[in-house]
């Protein structure tokens, strides 16, 4: 392999880099980022960016020592592939570009709403500082959609004296990510920071300020914020042959397919990675894609390995945390096909948390305030050690001792 290219400049397409060269690549590499800065970090973007305090979150990469060619600014708008092995071509606005091993780690883009209204999104750093410099005291900012975006946007403007509203579809907030029961029991949050909170509410259009409701009504605004979701960048894929399927299809070695559908043909010199990539999950027999950080820092490790044609694997469980109206909410895991949730402790506490469990399996837990559950949790999902319900029930009882001893032993 002489000539990789890597598409994409997030977090997932920096570590692709480095990962390739600590490996052993000494061929061309060549990044290729729509943006114009070198690559940055996004979690701080609704965290520290808006709270104004920070302003570069650019990553930390020797560019000069990995011998990468830098092409920002530039995108990506077609794919050629040629033999199965043999590498193609990037279509690209910096012209044709030839390889023989391709990482796509082109992200997902922010879900906007319809309407000629302005909408502001946050997935960029100039998205950042623009918001930023409109979360001034006094000013009416809508928020549409109480997921984790939601949430930290609501706490960066409150914070900065804006009358926030937050408008939700759903019935309480974090629905979609955590369960209607558990989110229920952040909805307190939002009064207690003098945000108000409108669940059960659709949104029809964004028009000069504010929103208008499905239904009727209006919601007045200076500036709306949608964080509603996102969707992988695909389009420039269509008509190359790779199978699409919510993201680039891969094996659990990142590895993409050739075909419309499933069984498809392996592509072993094409990877995708990173909030694009719907891999296969051993852990949990079914495809996943994770738009974390998390998996963006880890992940291609592996899919690294796997276009230099080595044995590698990721089968590590979801991971993400979130800092919303000053408590440090963290998960890990997947609850998706869990039998039941169990409390453990009172979360009009400051500190709490929940955890799945499918018969006595830890399937996944969330955390408010309690790091200590959350790191030994993760290590009892990974080693998938059975534990006591009762026990983990229990605040006062170490996550790691209640895993059932029989099981510890023979593990």
């Amino acid at each position: 392999m002489d000539r990789v290219i890597v598409v994409g400049g997030g977090l997932a397409g920096v570590r692709a880099v480095e990962a390739l060269r600590s490996k052993g690549y000494e061929g061309a590499l060549t990044l290729v980022s729509a943006e114009r800065h070198r690559p940055y970090d996004r979690p701080p973007l609704s965290k520290a960016v808006l709270a104004g305090e920070s302003d570069d979150t650019t990553v930390d990469a020797d560019w000069d020592a990995l011998r990468c060619e830098l092409l920002l600014g530039e995108r990506a708008t077609g794919l050629r592939l040629d033999e199965p092995g043999r590498g193609g071509t990037v279509e690209s606005t910096a012209g044709d570009l030839p390889f023989d091993g391709l990482v796509i780690a082109t992200g997902a883009a922010p879900v906007t709403l319809p309407g000629e209204g302005r909408q502001h999104v946050l997935r960029t750093i100039d998205e950042a500082r623009d918001l930023r410099a409109r979360l001034t005291a006094g000013a009416r900012v809508v928020i549409v959609g109480a997921g984790w975006i939601g949430a930290e946007v609501a706490t960066a403007a409150a914070r900065r004296g804006c009358a926030v509203t937050v408008v939700e579809a759903a019935d309480t907030p974090l629905a979609g990510a955590i369960g209607p029961e558990v989110g229920a029991l952040t909805a307190p949050w939002y009064a207690e920071a003098g945000v108000e909170l409108r669940t059960g509410v659709k949104v029809a259009e964004v028009r000069d300020g504010g929103l208008v409701l499905a239904g009727g009504g209006h919601v007045d605004a200076d500036e709306v914020v949608v964080g509603v979701g996102v969707r992988p960048v695909l389009s420039w894929l269509e008509g190359s042959g790779l199978l699409l399927e919510r993201g680039v299809v891969t094996d659990g070695s990142f590895r993409t397919y050739m075909g419309e559908e499933a069984p498809a043909a392996l592509r072993p010199d094409v990877v995708a990675v990173g909030d694009c990539a719907a891999w296969w999950s051993h852990r949990y027999g079914r495809r996943l894609l994770v738009e974390h950080w998390d998996t963006a820092l880890n992940a291609p490790e592996v899919a690294a390995a796997a276009l230099l044609g080595r044995d590698a694997v990721y089968d590590a469980a979801p991971y993400f945390w979130s800092e919303q109206f000053g408590r440090m909410v963290q998960y890990a895991g997947d609850h998706s096909a869990s039998e039941r949730l169990v409390r453990r402790g009172d979360p009009s506490d400051p500190r709490w948390a929940v955890v799945w469990l499918t018969g006595d399996r830890l399937d996944a837990i969330l955390t408010v305030g309690r790091p200590r559950d959350l790191v030994q949790a993760r290590r009892v999902i990974a080693a998938g050690t059975s534990v006591d319900p009762e026990a983990i029930a229990d605040p006062d009882v170490p996550v790691r001792q209640a895993v059932r001893a029989e099981r510890s032993e023979r593990t």
